[in-house]
């Protein structure tokens, strides 16, 4: 297992980060996975074998029961260096406080996180998701609070734009706060719009990178195929999350991966994931499922590299379409070229 710095910040985490969204079971999550005490405690056994030294969670999954059985199963395992990350935004009752950014809502989860999840500190405090209610300047002095009283180590986002973190980001220099120092996205070979903004900003405001669901839903582990679905897949039981937008061009880098593993004698899911682990500002993948072979296989990533070869067959079937208008295009390739090769792009630049 290999392990990087979290974006500015001193912490390094493994390059696998074991996900618990299929733990507990309760609402929309059971479509999901309904992950009990016993087999969470199995699969966070194999992921710290492994070398995982982050766990990443929320307080809106199962509505807190995820948190609850991730206290119950670490117990004494915090002392073996175990991180955990968790997440606050989503209403976690029927009152007008029980959601967003405000001060008020983000000390009470955080205090509701620290309680569910059996600790005194948080290692890694992100906002779930955009609240365009809340003043920026509150929400980012109730993360610094949360800091400064020791109940969290480090904060980040997950879910935001690109205008999102650059106005967040300014708000705590300006106010000398806390700065994000990673950002949770989706980004898989089957969508790469994070390579327009994110990314980018990442790699400019030393941001690490933490990606959810990396496989898609399961949809680039190879198990699915053009009109194939396994049963007990949360496709079947109506979960469609991330949206898929063109099938065919799913279908295609499902083939390569396909191909690819068959030549390297490892499954498709790998593939996927040490793709993804090799991406320019990329820190940690998140894994998660519903039994110990699918951790078993989705751990294996961690040691498999990539050749030029298959980096390259992977790009051309899954490339994002052009969408910046010609302008931005030079101006980012003014960007990388530096002074010297401006000539290169023609006297209209």
């Amino acid at each position: 297992m290999e392990y990087r710095q979290l974006g500015r910040s001193g912490l390094k985490i493994s390059t696998i980060t074991m996900g618990t969204m299929t733990i507990g079971g309760g609402g929309k999550f059971a479509q999901v996975g309904d992950v009990g005490v016993a087999d969470a405690s199995r699969h966070v056994d194999l992921c710290l074998d492994a070398g995982v030294n982050l766990i990443d969670t929320a307080d809106i999954y199962s509505t807190g029961v995820c948190e609850e059985i991730i206290g119950e199963v670490l117990g004494g395992k915090r002392k073996d260096g175990v991180l955990i990350a968790t997440k606050a935004r989503f209403s976690m009752g029927p009152g007008p406080n029980d959601g967003g950014l405000s001060r008020h809502h983000l000390i009470s989860a955080c205090e509701a996180s620290l309680k569910r999840l059996k600790t005194d500190v948080i290692d890694l405090y992100q906002v779930h998701e955009w609240d365009g209610q809340t003043p920026l300047e509150e929400t980012m002095e109730a993360l610094d609070t949360l800091v400064r009283q020791g109940k969290v180590r480090y904060i980040g986002c997950s879910n935001y734009s690109g205008w999102h973190i650059m106005k967040a980001l300014g708000v705590s220099a300006l106010d000398k706060r806390q700065r994000f120092v990673s950002q949770q996205i989706h980004y898989t070979l089957e969508a790469r719009e994070a390579e327009y903004e994110l990314v980018p900003i990442s790699i400019d405001q030393g941001l690490g990178i933490l990606v959810w669901s990396p496989l898609a839903g399961g949809l680039l582990s190879g198990k699915h195929r053009r009109g194939q679905s396994p049963e007990g897949t949360r496709q079947l039981a109506g979960w469609n999350e991330p949206p898929i937008r063109d099938e065919e061009r799913l279908w295609k880098i499902v083939d390569i991966l396909v191909a690819i593993a068959a030549e390297r004698g490892v499954s498709p899911a790998q593939v996927a994931l040490a793709w993804l682990i090799g991406r320019q500002a990329v820190t940690s993948v998140i894994i998660g499922g519903r039994t110990e072979q699918q951790f078993r296989d989705n751990l294996a990533a961690a040691g498999l590299r990539l050749t030029e070869e298959e980096r390259e067959l992977l790009e051309a079937v899954s490339r994002p379409p052009v969408i910046y208008p010609y302008w931005h295009q030079l101006w980012t390739a003014k960007d990388r070229l530096g002074k010297a090769d401006l000539s290169l792009l023609g006297p209209h630049v």
